[in-house]
Protein backbone atom coordinates (compact mmCIF):
# COMPACT_ATOMS: atom_id res chain seq x y z
CA UNK A 1 0.00 0.00 0.00
CA UNK A 2 0.97 3.54 -0.76
CA UNK A 3 1.22 5.63 2.03
CA UNK A 4 -0.36 9.65 1.70
CA UNK A 5 1.89 12.24 1.44
CA UNK A 6 0.86 15.36 3.28
CA UNK A 7 2.03 18.96 3.26
CA UNK A 8 2.81 21.45 5.90
CA UNK A 9 3.13 24.32 4.22
CA UNK A 10 0.61 26.86 2.49
CA UNK A 11 0.27 26.95 -1.26
CA UNK A 12 1.34 30.32 -2.18
CA UNK A 13 -1.79 32.94 -2.39
CA UNK A 14 -4.01 30.17 -0.79
CA UNK A 15 -5.91 31.37 2.72
CA UNK A 16 -4.02 30.41 5.57
CA UNK A 17 -4.80 26.85 7.27
CA UNK A 18 -7.59 26.42 9.85
CA UNK A 19 -6.71 24.74 12.92
CA UNK A 20 -9.05 21.95 13.68
CA UNK A 21 -9.71 18.60 12.37
CA UNK A 22 -9.29 19.61 8.97
CA UNK A 23 -5.98 20.87 9.08
CA UNK A 24 -3.86 17.22 7.13
CA UNK A 25 -5.31 16.49 3.40
CA UNK A 26 -4.61 12.91 1.57
CA UNK A 27 -2.56 13.50 -1.96
CA UNK A 28 -3.34 10.37 -4.35
CA UNK A 29 -0.13 9.70 -6.43
CA UNK A 30 -0.51 9.77 -10.35
CA UNK A 31 -1.09 6.56 -12.50
CA UNK A 32 1.83 7.22 -14.25
CA UNK A 33 4.32 7.09 -11.08
CA UNK A 34 2.41 3.88 -10.23
CA UNK A 35 3.31 1.77 -13.47
CA UNK A 36 6.55 2.98 -13.08
CA UNK A 37 7.17 1.22 -9.65
CA UNK A 38 5.63 -1.87 -11.12
CA UNK A 39 7.60 -1.75 -13.98
CA UNK A 40 11.25 -1.59 -12.41
CA UNK A 41 9.89 -3.68 -9.56
CA UNK A 42 8.16 -6.99 -11.52
CA UNK A 43 9.99 -6.23 -14.81
CA UNK A 44 13.39 -6.55 -13.78
CA UNK A 45 13.66 -9.86 -13.25
CA UNK A 46 12.10 -10.81 -16.83
CA UNK A 47 14.54 -8.93 -18.33
CA UNK A 48 18.04 -10.29 -16.31
CA UNK A 49 16.03 -14.03 -17.19
CA UNK A 50 15.57 -12.73 -20.76
CA UNK A 51 19.56 -11.73 -21.06
CA UNK A 52 20.68 -14.60 -20.08
CA UNK A 53 19.02 -16.89 -22.40
CA UNK A 54 19.89 -14.57 -25.48
CA UNK A 55 23.32 -14.64 -24.03
CA UNK A 56 23.34 -18.45 -23.66
CA UNK A 57 21.76 -18.91 -27.52
CA UNK A 58 24.56 -16.52 -28.88
CA UNK A 59 27.77 -18.58 -27.15
CA UNK A 60 28.81 -21.40 -29.00
CA UNK A 61 28.64 -24.61 -26.88
CA UNK A 62 31.73 -26.90 -26.01
CA UNK A 63 33.27 -28.85 -29.36
CA UNK A 64 31.45 -26.34 -31.64
CA UNK A 65 32.93 -23.81 -34.26
CA UNK A 66 31.56 -21.25 -36.21
CA UNK A 67 31.75 -21.53 -39.85
CA UNK A 68 30.32 -18.46 -42.16
CA UNK A 69 28.34 -20.65 -44.95
CA UNK A 70 29.93 -19.23 -47.85
CA UNK A 71 32.89 -20.72 -46.70
CA UNK A 72 31.30 -24.17 -47.23
CA UNK A 73 30.80 -26.67 -50.00
CA UNK A 74 27.67 -28.58 -49.58
CA UNK A 75 26.39 -31.94 -51.44
CA UNK A 76 23.74 -34.35 -50.87
CA UNK A 77 24.12 -38.18 -50.87
CA UNK A 78 22.43 -39.62 -53.78
CA UNK A 79 22.77 -42.90 -56.06
CA UNK A 80 24.13 -42.82 -59.28
CA UNK A 81 26.22 -45.28 -61.50
CA UNK A 82 29.82 -45.74 -59.65
CA UNK A 83 32.58 -46.65 -62.24
CA UNK A 84 35.45 -48.56 -60.88
CA UNK A 85 38.85 -47.12 -62.13
CA UNK A 86 41.69 -45.36 -61.12
CA UNK A 87 43.84 -42.64 -63.35
CA UNK A 88 47.10 -42.68 -62.87
CA UNK A 89 50.25 -41.14 -64.76
CA UNK A 90 52.69 -43.41 -65.94
CA UNK A 91 56.38 -43.42 -67.07
CA UNK A 92 57.56 -44.87 -70.43
CA UNK A 93 60.45 -47.68 -69.58
CA UNK A 94 61.74 -50.16 -71.74
CA UNK A 95 60.24 -53.85 -71.53
CA UNK A 96 64.02 -55.35 -71.01
CA UNK A 97 67.37 -54.08 -69.64
CA UNK A 98 70.45 -56.53 -69.85
CA UNK A 99 73.05 -54.67 -67.01
CA UNK A 100 76.46 -54.92 -68.40
CA UNK A 101 79.28 -55.87 -66.17
CA UNK A 102 83.26 -55.78 -65.78
CA UNK A 103 84.03 -59.33 -65.85
CA UNK A 104 87.91 -58.28 -65.27
CA UNK A 105 88.91 -55.53 -63.70
CA UNK A 106 91.71 -53.06 -65.30
CA UNK A 107 92.60 -49.86 -66.59
CA UNK A 108 90.14 -48.34 -69.84
CA UNK A 109 92.33 -48.17 -72.76
CA UNK A 110 89.81 -47.35 -75.62
CA UNK A 111 85.80 -46.12 -75.58
CA UNK A 112 84.68 -47.22 -78.75
CA UNK A 113 80.73 -46.93 -78.02
CA UNK A 114 78.98 -43.70 -77.16
CA UNK A 115 75.84 -43.32 -74.72
CA UNK A 116 72.90 -43.53 -76.74
CA UNK A 117 73.96 -45.66 -79.31
CA UNK A 118 71.89 -48.96 -81.14
CA UNK A 119 74.55 -51.69 -80.68
CA UNK A 120 74.26 -54.84 -81.79
CA UNK A 121 75.17 -58.49 -80.15
CA UNK A 122 79.16 -58.90 -80.29
CA UNK A 123 79.84 -55.24 -80.71
CA UNK A 124 82.86 -53.77 -79.05
CA UNK A 125 81.93 -51.14 -76.21
CA UNK A 126 85.15 -50.56 -75.29
CA UNK A 127 89.17 -51.80 -74.38
CA UNK A 128 91.02 -52.46 -71.27
CA UNK A 129 94.61 -53.22 -69.85
CA UNK A 130 95.46 -55.50 -67.61
CA UNK A 131 99.60 -56.54 -67.69
CA UNK A 132 99.35 -58.44 -64.48
CA UNK A 133 96.22 -60.78 -65.99
CA UNK A 134 98.14 -60.98 -69.10
CA UNK A 135 101.02 -62.89 -67.19
CA UNK A 136 98.91 -64.62 -64.71
CA UNK A 137 96.98 -66.26 -68.53
CA UNK A 138 100.44 -66.93 -70.27
CA UNK A 139 101.67 -68.73 -67.28
CA UNK A 140 99.02 -70.23 -66.68
CA UNK A 141 98.21 -71.49 -70.52
CA UNK A 142 101.82 -72.95 -70.46
CA UNK A 143 100.92 -75.48 -67.13
CA UNK A 144 98.18 -76.24 -69.10
CA UNK A 145 99.65 -77.12 -72.35
CA UNK A 146 102.32 -79.58 -70.02
CA UNK A 147 99.46 -81.43 -68.33
CA UNK A 148 98.10 -81.88 -72.10
CA UNK A 149 101.18 -83.04 -73.09
CA UNK A 150 101.29 -85.37 -70.12
CA UNK A 151 97.80 -86.90 -70.57
CA UNK A 152 98.65 -87.57 -74.76
CA UNK A 153 101.74 -89.50 -73.03
CA UNK A 154 99.28 -91.53 -71.26
CA UNK A 155 97.23 -92.08 -74.34
CA UNK A 156 100.19 -92.65 -76.65
CA UNK A 157 101.39 -95.33 -73.48
CA UNK A 158 98.17 -97.24 -73.70
CA UNK A 159 97.66 -97.58 -77.07
CA UNK A 160 101.78 -99.00 -77.65
CA UNK A 161 100.38 -101.68 -74.77
CA UNK A 162 97.55 -102.35 -76.75
CA UNK A 163 99.54 -102.70 -80.07
CA UNK A 164 102.11 -105.43 -78.54
CA UNK A 165 99.78 -107.62 -77.25
CA UNK A 166 97.52 -107.38 -80.37
CA UNK A 167 100.92 -108.34 -82.27
CA UNK A 168 101.61 -110.72 -80.01
CA UNK A 169 98.40 -112.39 -80.24
CA UNK A 170 98.71 -112.40 -83.58
CA UNK A 171 102.05 -114.37 -83.77
CA UNK A 172 100.14 -117.40 -81.30
CA UNK A 173 97.94 -117.38 -83.88
CA UNK A 174 99.79 -117.97 -86.90
CA UNK A 175 102.67 -120.08 -84.48
CA UNK A 176 99.72 -122.30 -83.56
CA UNK A 177 98.13 -122.57 -87.44
CA UNK A 178 101.82 -123.47 -88.38
CA UNK A 179 101.94 -125.99 -85.80
CA UNK A 180 98.19 -127.72 -86.95
CA UNK A 181 99.65 -128.02 -90.00
CA UNK A 182 102.89 -129.70 -89.34
CA UNK A 183 101.35 -132.16 -87.25
CA UNK A 184 98.57 -132.82 -89.85
CA UNK A 185 101.47 -133.83 -92.18
CA UNK A 186 103.27 -135.88 -89.31
CA UNK A 187 100.25 -138.09 -88.67
CA UNK A 188 99.48 -138.84 -92.18
CA UNK A 189 103.08 -140.01 -92.59
CA UNK A 190 102.28 -141.78 -89.16
CA UNK A 191 99.62 -143.62 -90.95
CA UNK A 192 102.10 -144.51 -93.79
CA UNK A 193 104.65 -145.72 -91.34
CA UNK A 194 107.46 -143.28 -92.56
CA UNK A 195 107.05 -141.70 -89.29
CA UNK A 196 107.09 -142.99 -85.17
CA UNK A 197 104.85 -142.43 -82.34
CA UNK A 198 107.20 -140.31 -80.35
CA UNK A 199 107.93 -137.89 -83.72
CA UNK A 200 104.52 -137.11 -83.78
CA UNK A 201 103.56 -136.43 -80.51
CA UNK A 202 106.81 -133.64 -80.27
CA UNK A 203 104.37 -132.65 -82.82
CA UNK A 204 101.21 -132.80 -80.98
CA UNK A 205 102.97 -131.17 -78.01
CA UNK A 206 104.03 -128.21 -79.97
CA UNK A 207 100.03 -127.19 -81.28
CA UNK A 208 99.05 -127.66 -77.53
CA UNK A 209 101.42 -125.64 -76.70
CA UNK A 210 100.60 -123.20 -79.03
CA UNK A 211 96.74 -123.06 -78.77
CA UNK A 212 97.34 -122.65 -74.85
CA UNK A 213 99.03 -119.61 -75.21
CA UNK A 214 96.65 -118.19 -77.81
CA UNK A 215 94.12 -119.03 -75.42
CA UNK A 216 95.64 -116.84 -72.65
CA UNK A 217 96.80 -114.17 -74.52
CA UNK A 218 93.21 -113.43 -75.99
CA UNK A 219 91.80 -114.09 -71.90
CA UNK A 220 94.75 -111.21 -71.29
CA UNK A 221 93.77 -108.92 -74.40
CA UNK A 222 90.35 -109.28 -73.01
CA UNK A 223 90.76 -107.95 -69.78
CA UNK A 224 93.45 -105.02 -70.64
CA UNK A 225 90.79 -104.04 -73.46
CA UNK A 226 88.22 -103.24 -70.06
CA UNK A 227 90.79 -101.49 -68.14
CA UNK A 228 92.37 -99.43 -71.26
CA UNK A 229 88.97 -98.62 -72.08
CA UNK A 230 88.73 -96.92 -68.54
CA UNK A 231 92.03 -95.55 -68.96
CA UNK A 232 91.18 -94.17 -72.33
CA UNK A 233 87.63 -92.45 -70.60
CA UNK A 234 89.48 -90.95 -68.09
CA UNK A 235 92.26 -89.48 -70.07
CA UNK A 236 89.91 -87.89 -72.36
CA UNK A 237 87.92 -86.32 -69.47
CA UNK A 238 91.18 -85.19 -68.62
CA UNK A 239 92.08 -83.64 -71.68
CA UNK A 240 88.81 -82.04 -71.70
CA UNK A 241 89.10 -80.43 -68.34
CA UNK A 242 92.16 -78.92 -69.63
CA UNK A 243 91.07 -77.80 -72.29
CA UNK A 244 88.14 -76.24 -70.73
CA UNK A 245 90.53 -74.57 -68.27
CA UNK A 246 92.39 -73.25 -70.94
CA UNK A 247 89.31 -72.05 -72.68
CA UNK A 248 88.64 -70.01 -69.09
CA UNK A 249 91.93 -69.04 -68.99
CA UNK A 250 91.89 -67.26 -72.79
CA UNK A 251 88.56 -65.53 -71.74
CA UNK A 252 89.69 -64.23 -69.10
CA UNK A 253 92.13 -62.81 -71.36
CA UNK A 254 89.08 -61.95 -74.18
CA UNK A 255 87.15 -60.36 -71.34
CA UNK A 256 89.23 -56.90 -71.35
CA UNK A 257 87.28 -56.57 -74.79
CA UNK A 258 84.10 -55.39 -73.46
CA UNK A 259 81.29 -56.22 -75.78
CA UNK A 260 77.62 -55.88 -76.07
CA UNK A 261 75.62 -58.88 -74.94
CA UNK A 262 72.40 -58.19 -77.12
CA UNK A 263 71.25 -56.10 -79.37
CA UNK A 264 69.84 -52.84 -78.06
CA UNK A 265 70.11 -48.97 -77.00
CA UNK A 266 73.07 -48.25 -74.53
CA UNK A 267 72.32 -46.61 -71.81
CA UNK A 268 74.03 -45.33 -68.73
CA UNK A 269 77.27 -45.68 -70.21
CA UNK A 270 79.93 -43.31 -69.35
CA UNK A 271 83.54 -45.30 -69.36
CA UNK A 272 87.10 -42.61 -69.95
CA UNK A 273 89.97 -43.41 -71.58
CA UNK A 274 92.14 -43.76 -67.91
CA UNK A 275 89.36 -44.73 -65.73
CA UNK A 276 90.05 -47.97 -63.64
CA UNK A 277 87.56 -50.90 -63.17
CA UNK A 278 87.53 -53.40 -60.94
CA UNK A 279 85.37 -57.12 -61.24
CA UNK A 280 81.98 -56.60 -61.14
CA UNK A 281 82.00 -52.73 -61.62
CA UNK A 282 78.30 -51.72 -63.80
CA UNK A 283 79.54 -49.92 -66.87
CA UNK A 284 75.78 -49.67 -68.65
CA UNK A 285 73.32 -51.43 -69.45
CA UNK A 286 71.12 -52.08 -72.55
CA UNK A 287 67.53 -51.29 -73.20
CA UNK A 288 64.74 -53.11 -75.86
CA UNK A 289 64.75 -51.29 -78.47
CA UNK A 290 60.85 -50.52 -79.99
CA UNK A 291 59.68 -52.76 -76.45
CA UNK A 292 58.23 -50.95 -74.18
CA UNK A 293 56.60 -51.04 -70.83
CA UNK A 294 54.60 -48.57 -68.79
CA UNK A 295 55.68 -48.04 -65.09
CA UNK A 296 53.16 -45.90 -62.71
CA UNK A 297 53.16 -45.06 -59.26
CA UNK A 298 50.04 -45.21 -57.39
CA UNK A 299 48.49 -44.43 -53.73
CA UNK A 300 48.83 -46.61 -51.41
CA UNK A 301 45.74 -46.66 -50.43
CA UNK A 302 44.94 -49.07 -53.97
CA UNK A 303 47.30 -51.43 -52.74
CA UNK A 304 45.26 -54.11 -52.28
CA UNK A 305 42.94 -53.43 -55.36
CA UNK A 306 45.60 -53.50 -58.19
CA UNK A 307 46.65 -57.07 -58.94
CA UNK A 308 48.11 -58.50 -62.15
CA UNK A 309 46.07 -59.39 -64.96
CA UNK A 310 43.65 -56.09 -64.30
CA UNK A 311 43.34 -54.27 -67.36
CA UNK A 312 43.63 -50.97 -68.17
CA UNK A 313 43.45 -48.24 -71.01
CA UNK A 314 45.98 -45.43 -72.30
CA UNK A 315 45.51 -42.28 -74.27
CA UNK A 316 48.50 -41.63 -76.31
CA UNK A 317 47.86 -39.26 -79.02
CA UNK A 318 44.18 -39.96 -80.62
CA UNK A 319 44.87 -43.62 -79.84
CA UNK A 320 43.83 -45.34 -77.58
CA UNK A 321 45.78 -48.50 -76.71
CA UNK A 322 44.93 -51.33 -74.19
CA UNK A 323 47.07 -52.30 -71.94
CA UNK A 324 47.78 -55.18 -68.83
CA UNK A 325 49.01 -54.88 -65.49
CA UNK A 326 51.99 -57.41 -65.14
CA UNK A 327 53.40 -56.43 -61.88
CA UNK A 328 52.52 -55.23 -58.78
CA UNK A 329 55.86 -54.15 -56.42
CA UNK A 330 53.95 -54.72 -53.00
CA UNK A 331 56.80 -52.44 -51.46
CA UNK A 332 55.65 -48.71 -50.30
CA UNK A 333 57.62 -45.61 -50.93
CA UNK A 334 56.09 -42.55 -50.24
CA UNK A 335 52.93 -43.47 -49.19
CA UNK A 336 53.22 -45.55 -52.90
CA UNK A 337 53.50 -48.57 -55.09
CA UNK A 338 54.56 -49.32 -58.50
CA UNK A 339 52.80 -51.28 -60.78
CA UNK A 340 54.01 -52.26 -64.38
CA UNK A 341 51.90 -52.70 -67.59
CA UNK A 342 52.63 -54.05 -70.79
CA UNK A 343 51.21 -53.34 -74.32
CA UNK A 344 48.58 -55.64 -75.44
CA UNK A 345 48.76 -54.13 -78.80
CA UNK A 346 52.50 -52.59 -80.08
CA UNK A 347 53.05 -49.27 -79.10
CA UNK A 348 53.26 -46.17 -81.95
CA UNK A 349 56.85 -45.71 -83.01
CA UNK A 350 57.33 -42.28 -81.58
CA UNK A 351 57.08 -43.92 -77.98
CA UNK A 352 60.85 -42.49 -76.41
CA UNK A 353 61.86 -43.71 -72.84
CA UNK A 354 61.21 -41.58 -69.86
CA UNK A 355 57.49 -40.03 -71.65
CA UNK A 356 54.57 -39.58 -69.43
CA UNK A 357 51.03 -41.11 -70.43
CA UNK A 358 47.91 -40.57 -68.99
CA UNK A 359 46.25 -43.98 -68.56
CA UNK A 360 42.88 -45.56 -67.16
CA UNK A 361 43.34 -49.22 -64.92
CA UNK A 362 40.14 -50.68 -64.56
CA UNK A 363 39.42 -52.15 -60.98
CA UNK A 364 35.49 -53.52 -61.17
CA UNK A 365 32.34 -53.42 -62.87
CA UNK A 366 30.28 -50.28 -63.26
CA UNK A 367 27.06 -50.26 -61.11
CA UNK A 368 24.70 -48.47 -58.75
CA UNK A 369 25.78 -47.25 -55.19
CA UNK A 370 25.20 -44.23 -52.87
CA UNK A 371 27.98 -41.42 -53.72
CA UNK A 372 29.88 -37.95 -52.53
CA UNK A 373 31.88 -36.38 -54.81
CA UNK A 374 35.14 -36.72 -53.87
CA UNK A 375 37.12 -34.12 -52.45
CA UNK A 376 38.57 -32.12 -50.29
CA UNK A 377 36.58 -33.22 -47.30
CA UNK A 378 38.02 -37.17 -47.79
CA UNK A 379 41.69 -35.20 -46.88
CA UNK A 380 41.83 -34.88 -42.38
CA UNK A 381 39.40 -37.79 -41.82
CA UNK A 382 39.72 -39.94 -44.87
CA UNK A 383 36.60 -41.18 -45.75
CA UNK A 384 35.50 -42.04 -41.70
CA UNK A 385 33.74 -39.14 -40.84
CA UNK A 386 31.71 -36.22 -42.54
CA UNK A 387 29.81 -33.45 -41.52
CA UNK A 388 25.87 -33.84 -41.62
CA UNK A 389 23.98 -30.39 -42.05
CA UNK A 390 20.76 -30.49 -40.23
CA UNK A 391 17.70 -29.44 -41.67
CA UNK A 392 17.18 -26.55 -40.85
CA UNK A 393 20.54 -25.64 -42.20
CA UNK A 394 21.94 -23.62 -39.32
CA UNK A 395 24.23 -26.75 -37.79
CA UNK A 396 26.55 -29.77 -38.69
CA UNK A 397 27.02 -32.67 -36.65
CA UNK A 398 30.15 -35.15 -37.18
CA UNK A 399 29.24 -38.75 -37.95
CA UNK A 400 31.05 -41.50 -38.50
CA UNK A 401 30.79 -42.67 -42.17
CA UNK A 402 32.33 -46.00 -44.21
CA UNK A 403 33.81 -45.07 -47.78
CA UNK A 404 34.00 -47.93 -50.50
CA UNK A 405 35.84 -47.35 -53.81
CA UNK A 406 36.83 -43.96 -55.39
CA UNK A 407 37.68 -42.42 -58.54
CA UNK A 408 38.50 -39.02 -59.72
CA UNK A 409 34.79 -37.78 -59.45
CA UNK A 410 32.97 -40.06 -56.74
CA UNK A 411 33.76 -41.94 -53.53
CA UNK A 412 30.96 -44.70 -52.76
CA UNK A 413 29.27 -44.28 -49.25
CA UNK A 414 28.75 -47.84 -47.72
CA UNK A 415 27.60 -47.16 -44.40
CA UNK A 416 26.48 -44.13 -42.03
CA UNK A 417 24.48 -41.40 -44.38
CA UNK A 418 21.63 -42.44 -46.07
CA UNK A 419 20.52 -41.07 -49.42
CA UNK A 420 19.18 -37.47 -49.08
CA UNK A 421 21.99 -36.07 -46.55
CA UNK A 422 23.46 -32.65 -47.07
CA UNK A 423 27.11 -33.55 -46.32
CA UNK A 424 30.07 -30.86 -46.17
CA UNK A 425 32.32 -31.94 -48.69
CA UNK A 426 35.06 -29.00 -48.53
CA UNK A 427 38.32 -29.46 -46.76
CA UNK A 428 38.05 -30.03 -42.58
CA UNK A 429 41.42 -28.94 -42.08
CA UNK A 430 40.30 -26.07 -40.31
CA UNK A 431 37.91 -28.03 -38.21
CA UNK A 432 38.53 -31.20 -37.71
CA UNK A 433 39.34 -31.15 -33.67
CA UNK A 434 35.52 -29.87 -33.84
CA UNK A 435 32.31 -32.60 -33.81
CA UNK A 436 29.83 -29.80 -33.85
CA UNK A 437 29.88 -26.47 -36.60
CA UNK A 438 27.09 -23.69 -35.99
CA UNK A 439 26.61 -22.32 -39.43
CA UNK A 440 26.06 -18.19 -40.14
Amino acid sequence: MDRPVTSTLPAAGSPPPVSGAGMDRAVAPSRRKVLLRRALRYGGPVAAVALLWTGWRLVPAAATLSVPRDQLSIATVHSAPFLDYLPVRATVAPLNVTFIDAVQGGEVADVVAKDGALVKKGDVLARLTNPQLQLDVTSREAQIASQLGAVSAQRLTLQQTRTTEETQLAEARYNLLKAQRELSIREQLHGQGFESDANVQSYRDEADYYAQRLKRLETALTQDLKVASRQGTEIDEEAQRLRSNLDVVEASLDALVLRAPLSGRLTNFDLQPGQSLKAGDKIGQIDSEGLYRLDADIDEFYLGRVAAGERAEADIGDVKLPLTVSRVHPQVTNGQFRAELTFDKPPPSGLRRGESVDLRITLGETHQALVLPNGAWLEASGGSSAFVVATNGRSADRVNVASGRRNPEQVEITGGLHEGDRVIVSSYNSYKNFNHLAIH
